[in-house]
């Protein structure tokens, strides 16, 4: 297969012409639960007063910021099947594409051959703006972007720019006693999440068309965060699962094909335009249900769960648990209401599909680490004897 990647050299910033061959990425369904939306032959014109006009044809020449690690994955492969040109910008770090489990052969030449890259450095605003002011993009899809300076010069290089779709956080809501988040709840602005409440602000106030994807925490095959992993971890290697407190904390996740879904849902989508959505599971779980859910998806035995004090251990810098130690989860009413978008996967599905997909087949980003759960069960050890 011919490659043609656009290189970033230091001096001048030789973008290669639209007509050049475009480098792949991969991941299609998987096998589990089918990556599916319905296509619609043709959507209307959209123009919101005061907006940019986008015209909803069939085609769009789409960037997607990121993605050759999760979410990019999934949702590249959406766009490509509605018949969208997708390239990727990456640093060119990671493949751009690989056949994973699951996938076909005729399945993955055939995305290889129609995936695009892009290869430079996000913050090196120059070429960001040169490189994409000579293609001009219709759609920007900004997965992995967490700073507002970052989205600036992209921006600046598509005047005409037809829609952005940002990839936020359910982490910038303010902490509150009143459950759940609904996207009209106060944020906070101390957050470590707050470049991307500040990229909010930045895309309403340059008056693009945008529309922002507020997920939970995310689940499923290829997740470089130990959410499900951490688990899994510990079940095959028949250890206790050391929880924080009293585990009945409620918490949400959602699968990364439902949230790919989501993402390619808003397209074009008049009803999404200047609008945020949550994105997440269906469902709420405790701690502990998690870890049975996790153990039942895998086919493992019902774990023995422990619990601990975390302000009773000082484990330097390493993380003991997962998850944030506090109920945390959020509605998804208005996408579903506004955009006809649900959930396909129920927890313990979803999290069989990441394990049959992934950790189950012997891939797994982290590997195990007991450090902290030794110092945990040591000292419940002691406090039983």
């Amino acid at each position: 297969m011919a490659r043609l990647v656009a290189m970033q050299p230091r001096q001048a910033s030789p973008w290669a012409s639209s007509s050049s061959p475009l480098l792949p990425s991969s991941l299609s369904e998987f096998s589990g639960a089918a990556l599916s939306i319905s296509l619609q032959k043709r959507r209307r014109t959209w123009q919101p007063k005061g907006a940019l006009q986008v015209n909803a044809s069939s085609s769009k020449k789409i960037l997607i910021m990121g993605g050759t690690r999760f979410i990019g994955v999934f949702l590249s492969r959406l766009l490509v099947k509605e018949g969208h040109q997708v390239t990727l910008f990456t640093r060119g770090k990671a493949p751009i594409t690989q056949q994973l489990p699951g996938e076909s052969d005729q399945d993955y030449e055939g995305f290889k051959s129609k995936i695009l890259h892009l290869k430079g450095d996000r913050k090196d605003f120059e070429f960001v703006k040169t490189s994409l002011a000579a293609e001009g993009f219709d759609v920007i899809y900004d997965i992995n972007g967490r700073e507002a300076v970052e989205v600036e010069p992209i921006l600046d290089a598509l005047p005409k720019l037809e829609q952005f779709i940002y990839c936020s956080s359910a982490g910038v809501y303010l902490k509150s006693d009143l459950l759940p988040h609904f996207e009209i709840d106060a944020v906070d602005p101390k957050s470590r999440h707050k470049g991307k409440l500040e990229t909010e602000s930045l895309l309403d106030s340059r008056g693009v068309n945008w529309t922002s994807i507020r997920p939970v925490y995310i689940y499923g095959p290829l997740n470089y965060n130990p959410v499900e992993e951490w688990f899994f971890h510990r079940l095959k290697a028949g250890r206790p699962i050391p929880i924080p407190n009293s585990g009945v904390q409620i918490t949400q996740l959602g699968h990364v094909k439902d949230l790919a879904r989501a993402f390619a849902t808003v397209l074009c989508n008049s009803k999404a335009i200047k609008q945020v959505y949550n994105i997440s599971g269906s469902k709420y779980v405790t701690f502990d249900g998690l870890a049975r859910a996790c153990a039942k998806a895998a086919g493992f035995p019902e774990p023995e769960i422990v619990h601990y004090n975390p302000k009773e251990f000082d484990f330097g810098k390493k993380k003991a648990f997962p998850f944030r130690d506090q109920h945390f989860f959020a509605s998804i009413e208005k996408a579903q209401r506004e955009l006809g978008w649900a959930p396909e996967f129920g927890l313990v599905e979803g999290l069989a599909d990441s394990y049959n997909l992934d950790f189950g087949r012997g891939t797994f980003r982290k590997p195990a680490d007991f450090t902290t759960d030794d110092m945990i069960l040591g000292k419940s050890l002691v406090l039983q004897s």
